[in-house]
C-alpha cells in the first residue's frame, strides 16, 4: 500500500510519529520518502539517532511549524500522503493559553489543508481525540474545529484527486503527557497516588493499535468520514491499583476542563454512524446517493438512534491485571518487582 509512496507526518517526532515511522519502515521497506515535519530540533536530532540515515535513507527531517503555510507547502512538494498528528494537547495549558491552541490546532489544520491542495497530495488522515466529541474544554473545541475543517475540505476540493479523513481515538497508554508516567513517578517516590475523581473512566488504545487504525483508514478511506475504533475503557482507580497497589489514593478534584467520562460518538452523531466489526464510521452529511455508495463499499449497519460511545458505558472494560500487563508490555516495565 505505501511502497513507492512519499509520506509526510506533521508532529512526527511525537509518540505516534515514532511508532508510525517504525511500523512503516518495517512493513513497507520500499516507501519512497518518509518526511518528519516538526518544530523541535532536539527531538528531531534524537529521532535521527534512533533511525540513522545510513540504515534508513528514506527518512527526511524537516523543521517547521504548522502555523507557517509557506513552510508546509515547501515540505509537501512531491508528497503523496499526509498524516496530520501535530497539535497542542494539554487540557490545563489550553485553558490558560487559549489562542496558542487555536493558532496550532485550528489555523494550523487549515494550513495543512491549503498546503495539500497546493502541492498535489492525494490522501490526508488527521488524528483527532475523544475530547473533540461534545467538548467542554478549549483543547477539545479546537480539535472538533480541526475535524470539521478536514471533513469540509472534501466539499471544496474541486477537480483535485484528494481525500481527507479523520481518525478519532482515546488515551494512548504511556504516551507523553498521559497519566501513566505520572503514576509511575509517584510509585517511585512513595506517598500517595493523586486522582481527580474516583468515578472517572477513560478510553484506552496502545500506540501500535493507533498506528494500525491509521493504516487501515489509509487503505479504505472514502473521504469525509471519521473512523472511531472499538477500544476498551478503564477506571482510573483500577489504573492506580495496577501500577501502585501499595500506595493510598488521594482524591484531588477535577481539573479545569476535565470530564468524568469521555465520548467518541455523541447521540447527535448516531444517525450518521455505521458500525463495522472493529470500528464505527461517522459518515459526512452529504448527498444521500453518495452516502449509499459509501455504505455499500464499507458494509456494516447503522447504530440505534439513541446510541452514544462513552467510556463510562462502554461494554468493554480492562481489568486491573489487564492494565498491569499492558503497561508491562507497552512500556517494558516489570511492576511485579517493585
Amino acid at each position: 500500500m505505501l511502497n513507492g509512496q512519499s509520506i509526510l507526518i506533521t508532529g512526527g517526532t511525537g509518540s505516534f510519529g515514532h511508532a508510525f515511522v517504525e511500523t512503516v519502515l518495517k512493513r513497507f521497506p520500499d516507501v519512497q520518502r518518509l518526511v518528519i515535519f516538526s518544530r523541535d530540533e532536539l527531538k528531531q536530532y534524537q529521532m535521527q539517532q534512533a533511525f540513522p540515515q545510513e540504515e534508513y535513507p528514506q527518512l527526511r527531517f524537516f523543521l517547521g511549524d504548522v502555523r507557517d503555510l509557506p513552510r508546509l507547502q515547501r515540505a509537501m512538494e512531491g508528497i503523496d500522503i499526509v498524516i496530520h498528528a501535530a497539535a497542542l494537547k494539554q487540557v490545563p495549558a489550553a485553558e490558560y493559553n487559549p489562542f496558542e491552541f487555536i493558532k496550532t490546532n485550528v489555523l494550523g489544520a487549515q494550513n495543512v489543508v491549503d498546503a495539500c491542495f497546493a502541492t498535489g497530495v492525494y490522501k490526508v488522515v488527521a488524528l483527532s481525540t475523544d475530547k473533540a466529541a461534545a467538548p467542554i474544554n478549549l483543547y477539545g473545541a479546537t480539535k472538533l474545529c480541526s475535524d470539521k475543517l478536514f471533513i469540509a475540505a472534501n466539499n471544496y476540493k474541486g477537480k483535485r484527486d484528494i481525500r481527507f479523513s479523520v481518525v478519532r481515538y482515546g488515551n494512548v497508554m504511556g504516551s507523553r503527557g498521559s497519566v501513566v508516567p505520572l503514576f509511575l513517578d509517584k510509585k517511585k517516590d512513595g506517598g500517595t497516588i493523586p486522582i481527580t475523581d474516583e468515578r472517572m473512566t477513560r478510553f484506552n488504545i496502545t500506540l501500535r493499535e493507533g498506528v494500525e487504525v491509521v493504516l487501515d483508514t489509509l487503505s479504505q478511506m472514502w473521504g469525509g468520514e471519521i473512523c472511531v475504533p472499538k477500544i476498551p475503557s478503564f477506571r482510573i482507580t483500577d489504573l492506580a491499583e495496577a501500577i501502585a497497589p501499595e500506595l493510598k489514593v488521594e482524591v484531588v478534584g477535577i481539573r479545569a476542563g476535565e470530564k468524568l467520562h469521555e465520548e467518541m460518538i455523541t447521540e447527535s452523531d448516531a444517525h450518521n454512524t455505521l458500525e463495522l466489526e472493529k470500528s464505527y464510521i461517522i459518515l459526512p452529511s452529504w448527498d444521500l446517493r453518495e452516502r449509499e455508495t459509501i455504505i455499500s463499499d464499507m458494509g456494516g449497519k447503522f447504530v440505534e438512534p439513541w446510541f452514544r460511545y462513552c467510556s463510562g458505558t462502554n461494554p468493554d472494560f480492562l481489568t486491573v491485571e489487564q492494565l498491569r500487563q499492558l503497561i508491562q508490555t507497552e512500556m517494558g516495565l516489570d511492576l511485579s518487582k517493585d
